[in-house]
């Protein structure tokens, strides 16, 4: 267990040495109880305006000004494992300047964006409620907004809301759904110097393969962002000796589906996809997508406090913006960094992201 004082944050820093603070707390999934520390801290300190809650290692703070509309903003304190990328550094690369270390992307920036706000909005034209969570990383049971939704639903009512997920400062709306299933094949045991005695039932998965190598994915275009569905193996398993014909073998199939199809479609269209077959499937994980929201009031405010240039696209993973459309709360996805350098060995976030990233939601707040 951690038993030293949480490092001190300071909220009112420029916006890149805030990140760099953040990064340079190692906060791996499972061991975030420093960064929310600092993060309570600050918040209690520098913000008199908001009330503080601390739900294990997360920290939720909401204004209570009695204002038509609530706004949540949220983003997860956790990493992935290191790779040799901590504590930060700083460089120029192709005359841009970048802040590199594991979780300048995903997603300390987007946190630091939101901190920094946190303490400075004290007269928005709606009331907040800013969420910053643990276990994101990992299984969707150990989330805390999994544990938050069930125990206490009312910390994440909103009109709006916003995850400061890696978007390169532009909007990505709603999100994919997510499904995994196993299908299983079964044959005959039999000694592989005799195997017309057998039956091979790895070679009954090429069926599978073949039908998953030409399968042609929909598009679906909605509220005028275009969600492309996925459909893939993941994962073979099957064999227990060289000379052994096997008589059982697994595929894992991963299926990305647009928001405007629900789990029970999403997984009733596989089935139909290997129904003439002889297969095993079971859902071995499921989670529904996200519908992007865009036309909503506070959605358009914040397009609008963005500006003309900012870039509008469909959000092709799955992110916690489905918890909250779930809940009946519209969510976007916006934050500094690109999205592709999320988990890599040499993930960074451009300067001019963050300064983007903190200035767009600066004006949506004082809009």
């Amino acid at each position: 267990m951690n038993s030293q004082p949480a490092p001190l944050l300071d909220p009112h820093a420029d916006i890149v040495d805030l990140t760099a603070a953040i990064v340079d707390i190692n906060s791996v999934s499972g061991n975030e109880r420093a960064l929310a520390d600092a993060v309570e801290q600050s918040l209690r300190v520098h913000a008199p305006h908001l009330e503080v809650l601390r739900d294990g290692d997360t920290v939720i703070a909401r204004t209570h000004r009695g204002l038509a509309q609530r706004v949540l903003l949220a983003g997860h304190l956790d990493t992935v494992p290191l790779a040799d990328n901590l504590p930060s550094t700083r460089r120029t690369r192709d005359g841009r300047e970048e802040l590199v270390g594991r979780g300048t992307c995903d997603m300390k920036g987007g946190v630091a964006v939101f901190l920094k706000l946190a303490v400075e909005a004290t007269s928005a034209p709606v009331d907040l409620t800013w969420i910053f969570y643990d276990h994101e990383e990992v299984a969707a049971a150990d989330n805390a907004l999994t544990r938050i939704a069930a125990e206490h639903p009312e910390y994440l009512q909103a009109d709006f809301a916003i995850l400061g997920e890696p978007t390169s400062a532009g909007v990505e709306g709603g999100c994919k759904g997510t499904m995994k299933l196993e299908v299983t094949a079964r044959g005959v045991a039999a000694h592989s110097a005799r195997d017309w005695v057998g039956d091979n039932a790895i070679h009954h998965l090429a069926p599978v393969l073949e039908r998953l190598a030409a399968y042609e994915a929909r598009r679906a275009v909605i509220d005028g962002l275009e969600y492309r569905e996925c459909l893939n193996a993941v994962a073979i398993t099957g064999g227990i000796a060289g000379n052994v014909i096997p008589d059982r073998a697994s595929l894992t199939v991963n299926y990305r589906f647009a928001p405007d199809t629900s789990v029970e479609q999403a997984e009733a269209h596989v089935r139909e996809v290997f129904s003439d077959l002889d297969l095993e499937i079971e859902v071995s994980d499921a989670a529904g997508g996200a519908l992007p929201g865009l036309d909503k009031e506070a959605a358009r405010s914040f397009l609008a406090a963005l500006g003309e240039g900012v870039s509008v696209a469909a959000k092709q993973g799955w992110t916690d913006v489905a918890r909250f459309s779930a809940l009946g709360t519209p969510a976007v996805n916006f934050g500094p960094g690109d999205p592709l350098l999320a988990h890599a060995d040499d993930e960074h976030v451009p300067l001019a992201d963050l300064e983007m990233a903190l200035a767009g939601v600066r004006r949506f707040l004082a809009a």
